[in-house]
């Protein structure tokens, strides 16, 4: 059967292994550097203060802690792939987490939790003050709990690897979609995340889209970047609109970021132009609704998948930029543009015709 034959192909691209291992094993791992935590994940993820001495307590207290997820890379050193708050929080209690600069983070102070009142103002080891220091005993109740590791073996395929961090980042409170896809790239290649980072605060694109706080402390405008770099080039008659959107952008960045051929200079030539030639045309409007003769409201994405893709694949032949803007504000009374706009319709249906609508629109 088809399905059998698929099933036994994906199975033999995952191996795995696993077992438990004590939390002094886990401290060991980190301080002889055979485990990568990624530092640098550390401003996506949002524990508070609260959640992290409730994980303290549950290890005192014996409640099972979900297992760590781990790749292991060629070299033999494990990445994390599920579980990193969960240990930064443990090493960030030991006294020994370091920050993506390699300087050491404040260690934790614990509060006080639903069980154990008397965590407040607890700390791991605090010579000047040993009343708020974990005793010996303490400290080993800890070290001896157990976490399982589940093992992605290095003979697995590295989009296995990519594939099980999305899903089990997927879903839950804790990371955004594009919180997930940027520590893929972090994984894959961490320059092209820092090139992405770059794009994001330059002041054209930030003054075009001006986003809120909540959309930017949620990486928002690091998937806006993203977004511009696959759809302002794709080849709509190649574009697989049966595709979830977000699955379909991370597949593509995996992509660009793996590909040494990739052609950076040009990518961020088109970007930083074409957002200076908004910015110059429309300023904060631009991804507004456009309706009464003025512009009202927020950052909206079906402008912006029109506009900022359709300048995007047209570069460097813009219209001028009174002529953008005016072309700006018919879009909205478009009737392709009507039909397929709006948060009521799903991306993988809009952006097929949404796309050649853009590139028509700013043509020169």
């Amino acid at each position: 059967m088809a399905l059998n034959n698929e099933i036994d192909a994906m199975r033999s691209e995952i191996r795995t292994d696993g077992y438990a291992m004590s939390i002094g094993e886990w401290i060991s791992l980190y301080e002889s550097g055979e485990i990568d935590i990624h530092p640098e994940f550390q401003r996506f993820y949002r524990w508070s203060p609260e959640q992290k001495s409730n994980l303290i307590e549950s290890i005192l207290l014996g409640i099972p802690i979900p297992p760590i997820f781990v790749s292991q890379r060629a070299d033999g050193v494990w990445d994390v792939i599920d579980g990193l708050q969960r240990l930064s929080t443990l090493y960030q209690f030991a006294g020994i987490l370091k920050d993506e600069d390699g300087n050491d983070v404040e260690p934790l102070t614990l509060e006080k939790t639903r069980y154990l009142p008397s965590l407040l103002g607890m700390k791991w080891n605090d010579p000047d003050n040993t009343e708020q220091s974990f005793s010996q005993e303490q400290r080993l109740l800890i070290k001896r709990a157990k976490i399982a590791v589940s093992i992605v073996l290095r003979e697995s395929d590295d989009v296995a690897k990519y594939e099980l961090f999305q899903r089990l980042n997927t879903g839950g409170s804790h990371l955004t979609p594009q919180e997930v896809r940027n520590c893929i790239m972090v994984m894959v290649n961490a320059d092209f995340h820092v090139h992405l980072r770059a794009l994001a605060q330059h002041p054209s694109f930030q003054e075009a889209t001006a986003l809120s706080g909540n959309n930017l402390s949620e990486q928002y405008d690091l998937e806006l970047v993203l977004r511009f770099l696959v759809f302002s080039t794709v080849d709509v008659d190649a574009y697989d609109r049966s595709a979830d959107v977000g699955t379909y952008l991370t597949d593509r960045m995996v992509e660009m970021a793996k590909d040494p051929g990739f052609d950076w200079a040009a990518a961020e030539k088109r970007f930083l132009e074409t957002f200076d030639h908004i910015a110059t045309a429309l300023g904060s409007d631009a991804f507004r609704r456009y309706t009464d003769g003025r512009f009202k409201g927020g950052f909206l994405l079906s402008p912006f998948e029109v506009i900022a893709f359709g300048l995007g694949f047209n570069h460097p032949n813009f219209p001028d930029a009174q002529d953008t803007a005016r072309r700006a504000k018919e879009l909205h009374a478009n009737p392709t543009y009507q039909q397929w706009s709006g948060s009521g319709v799903r991306a993988n249906s809009r952006l097929p015709h949404l796309l050649p609508l853009g590139r028509e629109t700013f043509a020169q």
